[in-house]
């Protein structure tokens, strides 16, 4: 896939992009996605080599997770932390109206930024919204994961937050996860941003999407909120999980290109 790997100083530190597809046509956005919580640029590049075909896309690798940003993480105010950090990678690295595509930890930044460069927000099993649920069997399965780490047990782990019955959890995902736990201090969820800065955001379009057997986010208790709190139109992926990216990349492109095509008509 062509593309380009750059850098750009924050306040943050050092910040790891990766950008690929044209350049946008005059008015049109571009896309930014940021992953969730101890992934990366480099595990989303199937989705990114689809998108670019259609937009420009630029793929940040948050700092403080586990890539090829900086490492520090703050120990106060996390997510005006990365709100401020995300204004100043837009501004550098995707100049230009931008619609911010975040998964899970990424979509609680993506809303966390008034950046004006912003113009829509697709959040996909997004936190920042509601506080995320924990279910028993998942904390069980963390556990071990996290004090004996191995392929199996990241295994074990991924397969409480996808879909049952879905075809498994991806090789190249619990590989990954495996070497997380070995080697990084994984970062809890946030907790959901306040009512009046969701408010703020009701003024951009935002689309919002979980799976259907999302145990941190279940549709019936998501839904509500995000129409709610940020007057979002929110759809459902029947046959996935959390892993939304993974699970269901395919319907993801396309309800994200749909959202684009909507924005940029205006």
């Amino acid at each position: 896939m062509p593309h380009v790997r750059g850098e750009v100083a924050t306040s943050a530190g050092v910040t790891s992009f990766v950008t690929a597809g044209d350049e946008p046509r005059e008015g049109e956005p571009s896309v930014v996605l940021l992953p969730g919580t101890n992934m990366n640029a480099a595990l989303c590049l199937p989705l990114v080599g689809a998108l670019a075909r259609g937009r420009r896309v630029t793929v940040l690798d948050l700092p403080g997770q586990p890539g090829l940003s900086a490492c520090g993480r703050p120990r106060v105010r996390r997510m005006a932390w990365y709100g401020q950090w995300l204004g100043e990678v837009l501004e550098s690295a995707s100049p230009g109206p931008a619609v911010v595509v975040g998964h899970s930890l990424g979509g609680a930044v993506a809303l966390a930024c008034g950046s004006p460069q912003i113009v829509g927000r697709v959040l996909l099993s997004s936190a920042g919204v509601i506080r995320l649920r924990v279910p028993v069997p998942l904390l069980a399965a963390t556990i071990p994961w996290l004090v004996r780490p191995s392929v199996a047990r990241s295994v074990a782990l991924l397969g409480h937050m996808a879909a049952p019955g879905a075809g498994g959890v991806p090789g190249h995902l619990s590989t990954w996860m495996d070497l997380v736990a070995r080697s990084c201090r994984t970062s809890l969820a946030p907790p959901p941003l306040s009512a009046s800065l969701l408010e703020q955001r009701r003024a951009v379009p935002t689309l919002v999407i979980t799976g259907r057997f999302d145990p941190f986010l279940p549709p019936h208790v998501l839904g509500p909120a995000a129409r709610h709190l940020l007057g979002a139109e929110f759809r459902v992926v029947e046959g996935a999980g959390h892993l939304l990216l993974d699970e269901a990349s395919d319907a993801v492109l396309a309800m994200a290109e749909g959202f684009c095509a909507a924005v940029a008509r205006g």
